[in-house]
């Protein structure tokens, strides 16, 4: 899964309102995926698949929790709530819309734990790509949308050589030696870029991102991360370790 990441702009001081206008964005998109997909795929459609009557229904449960969120966030902003946008999502049957539910939630949690930090008012944190277009009367969102990265495969594994899709001249990197960060949980790891090409590090688990920076020295900074990031997941056992 690939789309383009939102940066902080430089210079500008964000406000709980705009925080809470971003987490309501996020919160229209995952509450319009939810009641599209489960509109589209019926009971039977998860049965064809494979799956057990309560997979759907969790589905169920979660697009509750979703409404219950937009509904909250609404509450807080009053006449400064943003409204939904046009929304597309890439799936087709059960299993891709399975799979682009935990790409969505695990996008959005990430995007909740970076915009806690930007909250004043430590009391709101309980309130606290797939995008067409939006409502004219929506306001601008205190960040920048930068350049979007592909990864091929879209699946890779550890010290698999992949390729990376994405245009150098809107990175504005010239000739400039280039690196891939992958964030892992709180960690990151740095590879080469060679043209567009650069190995998967080992010890990646679980949900992984991956971004071009100009730098390998320690972690990556707002002004060194040139593209967007990419996610995929990297599958381990119950019984792995983590050192």
């Amino acid at each position: 899964m690939s789309a383009p990441h939102l940066a902080q702009r430089a210079g500008t001081q964000v406000t709980d309102t705009e925080v809470l206008q971003y987490a309501l964005t996020l919160e229209n998109l995952e509450n319009a995926f939810y009641t599209e997909g489960l509109a589209k795929l019926d009971e039977q459609a998860f049965a064809d698949a494979g799956y057990e009557p309560w997979v759907r229904a969790r589905f169920e449960q979660i697009k509750g929790h979703e409404q219950t969120h937009v509904d909250a966030l609404k509450a807080a902003l009053g006449d400064q709530a943003v409204e939904p946008c046009t929304y597309t999502f890439p799936y087709n049957d059960p299993k891709s819309f399975a799979a682009l539910s935990m790409a969505l939630e695990s996008v959005g949690a990430s995007a909740y734990l970076g915009a806690a930090s930007l909250i004043s008012d430590k009391s709101t944190l309980t309130t606290a790509a797939f995008i067409v277009s939006c409502p004219d009367s929506n306001p601008k969102l205190p960040v920048t949308t930068l350049p979007k990265l592909a990864i091929l495969p879209s699946t890779p594994q550890a010290k698999e050589t992949v390729t990376f899709q994405f245009k150098r001249e809107d990175i504005q990197a010239g000739d400039a030696q280039l690196f891939v960060a992958w964030f892992d949980g709180i960690t990151v790891q740095y590879s080469d870029l060679n043209g567009n090409q650069a190995v998967v590090p080992e010890g990646l688990q679980g949900t992984v991102y991956g971004a071009l920076v100009k730098s390998k020295e320690g972690a990556p900074t707002e002004q060194e991360i040139l593209t967007g990031l990419v996610m995929f997941e990297i599958g381990f056992p119950s019984y792995a370790t983590n050192t």
